[in-house]
This record gives structure tokens, sequence and C-alpha cells, in this order.
């Protein structure tokens, strides 16, 4: 076997820097696990009743905590389909022509049957270099992992993993759970924690593992309140984190509620209509990833509404890999309670008319 160079034994080390913290926060989940379920319900509480009523809750809030969490971390994140990725020969294109109208022309040809309706802040079409391929909307490449992630909202290292359209819901839960269990682990622990500090417990073991158990759990109460109601907040508004830092920028320009379609459809997008699963790790968010609905009654502004082109579009609809409508089918139901949804749906040509505009511009985005 060749022997792999210095890059790849720098790429290795990376990797398992990478699971530092990861594997931190799992010593700290089986010591709090040790203290609480050992130290202090089992030796410390004396109460039965109260020992059996304090172990079944805490097993059921550690149970969803580890769950979610490890749902995060593997569960791969998904990247673009085919369609938005070049062909062949459009690569070459790219390669053997000089940067100008050329690659304008191949981007616009590859793109004008994608449904994307975000740009660069130039205007131009999103396209990655690394990965070759246009970039569907709210797609963005991570540099840690060294792809294109949909839907990406950022790439967390207490979890190894991009958090994005597959695992956004886990992440979710993950935050929701270790809140309820550090907020559980605080106010059951509390009385023990007042009676060591007035010298009513017993000097053991136990005793110090409950004055720690008490401040870690109320240390990271406090930093995962504020990072779970951020990412509240961008439910509701259906953001991501990079979007809230960064508007989207669509063709008319920079819309920071472009895909907000209301507090309901907003949490619907990512929990999904069966609320029976809301509260379980398990995927249940709508759509592919690739298209998302907007709020915008008029994708194109440039582009007139005029009945040639809802013909152009229609003509060869074999030739079209999606539908007219930025969300796929089996989730148009968002779009029939929405007065400016159902605009927007009896136009269907006119957003995708305007992806071929000969006005694009290419711009590389890594």
């Amino acid at each position: 076997m060749a022997p792999s160079g210095p890059g790849g034994v720098r790429r290795r080390c990376r990797r398992v820097l990478y699971w530092i913290p990861v594997v931190f926060i799992s010593l700290l989940l089986g010591w709090s696990y040790y203290a609480y379920a050992i130290q202090l319900c089992i030796v410390s509480m004396e109460n039965i009743g109260e020992q059996v009523m304090c172990l079944m809750a805490y097993h059921l809030l550690f149970a969803m905590f580890v769950w979610s969490y490890w749902k995060t971390i593997f569960t791969l994140p998904m990247n673009p389909s085919k369609e938005f990725h070049l062909s062949y020969a459009e690569k070459e294109l790219l390669e053997r022509e000089p940067r100008g109208e050329a690659h304008q022309e191949v981007l616009r040809r590859a793109a004008k049957d994608l449904p994307i309706y975000t740009r660069t802040m130039s205007g131009a079409i999103r396209y990655c270099d690394r990965c070759q391929l246009i970039k569907p909307d709210r797609c963005h490449h991570c540099s840690v992992c060294d792809k294109c992630i949909l839907k990406m909202d950022h790439h967390c290292p207490w979890v190894n993993n991009c958090v994005g359209f597959s695992n956004y819901k886990f992440f979710l839960l993950f935050l929701a759970y270790s809140l309820l269990y550090c907020l559980f682990i605080a106010a059951t622990d509390l009385q023990y924690f007042i009676r060591f500090w007035t010298n009513g417990l017993p000097d053991t073991q136990a005793k110090f593992h409950i004055m720690f158990l008490f401040f870690a759990a109320a240390m990271f109460s406090v930093s995962l309140s504020s990072l779970f109601g951020y990412h509240c907040w961008l439910v509701s508004k259906n953001k991501s984190t990079l979007e809230a830092f960064r508007n989207p920028v669509f063709r008319h320009g920079t819309d920071k509620n472009g895909f907000s379609l209301g507090f309901s459809k907003n949490m619907r997008q990512v929990f999904g209509d069966e609320k029976k699963y809301w509260l379980l790790p398990i995927f249940s968010s709508q759509g592919d990833g690739c298209s998302f609905p907007t709020c915008l009654v008029n994708q194109d502004p440039e582009q007139p509404s005029t009945p040639a082109g809802l013909n152009s579009t229609a003509k060869n609809p074999e030739n079209h890999q999606f539908p007219a409508k930025p969300l796929r089918e089996s989730q148009s139901h968002l779009l029939t309670d929405s007065q400016t949804w159902t605009e927007s749906s009896s136009n269907p040509g006119k957003g995708k008319a305007g992806m071929s505009n000969p006005a694009l511009t290419m711009e590389n985005e890594t």
C-alpha cells in the first residue's frame, strides 16, 4: 500500500480532533447519569416514592436526549440531486472557454429548468466551483465537510456534523431534550444542594457529586435556553442561521422573509403534518431539500405575465425534471389556503421563464 503522505495524515488527525467535543459531551452525559441515578436517587434519597418518580422521569428524558443526539450526529447531510450537477459536456465547456458569455450561456442552459429562485448578491446564478453544481435554494458549501449541504444551517462542532435539511429537526429536539434534561436535574437536585451548604448531608462521596451536578445542570440550562430560543425563532420565521446573518437574494432583490409562509406552515416544514411524530427524532420534514415555496407572488418582475410565457414553459413538459411550482407536488397542500400562493400557482411558468433570462451573469461561490 502506498503511503498516504503528509496531507492524508493531516486529514486523519483533523477527523480525530473533530470528535473531541462529541467525546466530551458523551463523557459528561455518562457522569451525569452516575451522579444523578446512583449517587442522588439511590444513595441520597430516602423516600421510595420520590426515588421511583425521579428515576422514571429521568430515564425518559435521558433516553430522548441520547436518541436525538445520536440522530443529529449520525444522520448524513443531504447533498443536491443529480439534476443540479453539470453534465460532462458542460464541465468541459466551463474549463475550455474563457470566463465570459460562454460561461453565462452554459449556466443559463443548465439552470433554466431548475426550481431555483435565489441569486448571489450581484444577481448571478449560485454556482459551486468545488462541487461543480448549481446550488439549489438555501444550499451552501460547507468548508469542513467540503461538500454542498441542502438547507444548510451551520456546521456544529458539538455533533461533528453539518446541521441541514436532513437533521435539522433532530438538532432542535436535541436542544429541547438537553434543556429539559438539565432543568429537571437542577430542579430535583436543588433541595439536596441547599442541604449540602447547610451541612444537612453526610460527608460522603455523593455530597460532591450532588454539588457539581447542580452547578453543571444550571450552567448548561442557561446556555441551552438561549440557543434553543434562538432556533425556535428561526423556525417561526422559516430561516436558517446563515439566512439570519445574510438575507437571501431573489431576482427582485434581498428579502429577509422570502421563505416565510406564516408560523403554522413554517413549523410544518420542519416537523411535518403528523403531530404524533413532532416530539420523536424521526424524519418527518416536508419537501426534498432542493426546492422550497416562497411568499413571493412574482418570482421574476422582469418577465411579463403573458400567455406566451406560459406556453413556452408547457411546450415540452417531458424535458422538465421539476414541476413549475418550487415545492414538490406532495407538499402542494401548503399552498391551498394562501391567497398569494393561489395567485402564484395560477401562473406557474412565471418563475421558471425568468431563469433563462439573458441578463443573468455568473459568479462562482464556494
